[in-house]
């Protein structure tokens, strides 16, 4: 677990530094960084998905987990949900913030493989290397959207820990194939995270999250009948 902890750890530094460097910037400062995190964020997104829509199985998948766990998510609007969660705690857009955060931090190639290589093999270079891309990551969002972008840091430890403690006592049961597909997925909901800080289009990002459940079960489904 000590990858996922430096990883957390890395997230609440990065969160805390960003905070008290955003003090010291002008507001049209502020607004170049908010653009620059929109940007990265659709290139990050777009990078993940081109990177991995050709080794996908069935790359007709994601658009099928996008239609089906955005109309769950729009049921459920787990977008307006969140939004009154966090507003208790401020009044600024920090929900659009910890949303991309959070799928920055969680859904992706390094945050999904380092715990299951660190529980396999005892190897977290994946994780530290992702802990120092959250490091920068971390610092950008918390100069944007404030302190409150370190309640990101404790969702990332039970994610990656879950994944650690699920392939110590069951092994990897996580194939090649389906982190492909979550990635893909990922990768769009990122870029669409990104449209919205950059105020293109409201995506209601949160909303498309029940889409990453669909290649897992799917994959579930699959081994059953075969």
């Amino acid at each position: 677990m000590l990858g996922t902890i430096v990883n957390t750890i890395t997230i609440i530094i990065g969160s805390i530094a960003g905070h008290f460097a955003k003090k010291g910037i002008k507001k049209e400062y502020q607004k170049v960084m908010f653009t620059a995190m929109g940007l990265a964020a659709m290139t990050l997104g777009f990078n993940a998905v081109s990177n991995n829509l050709s080794k996908s199985e069935y790359p007709v998948l994601f658009i099928v987990s996008l239609a089906i766990g955005g109309l769950i998510g729009t049921i459920i609007d787990i977008n307006s949900w969140f939004n009154k969660l966090v507003s208790r705690f401020s009044a600024s857009n920090l929900a659009q913030g910890l949303s991309t955060g959070i799928l920055l931090y969680c859904i992706g190639t390094l945050s999904i493989v380092g715990p299951i290589i660190s529980a396999l093999y005892g190897d977290n270079t994946y994780l530290y290397t992702n802990a120092t891309l959250d490091l920068v990551t971390s610092a950008v969002l918390a100069t944007t959207y404030g302190i409150g972008m370190i309640l990101a840091a404790p969702i990332l430890f039970i994610w990656q820990g879950s994944i650690y403690l699920l392939t110590m006592y069951v092994g990897n049961i996580i194939p090649d194939s389906l982190v492909t597909e979550i990635s893909i997925i990922g990768g769009v909901l990122i870029a669409a995270s990104g449209l919205s800080i950059l105020e293109i289009k409201d995506c209601k990002t949160l909303n498309l999250l029940p889409a990453l459940f669909v290649p897992v079960i799917f994959h579930l489904i699959k081994n059953i009948i075969l």
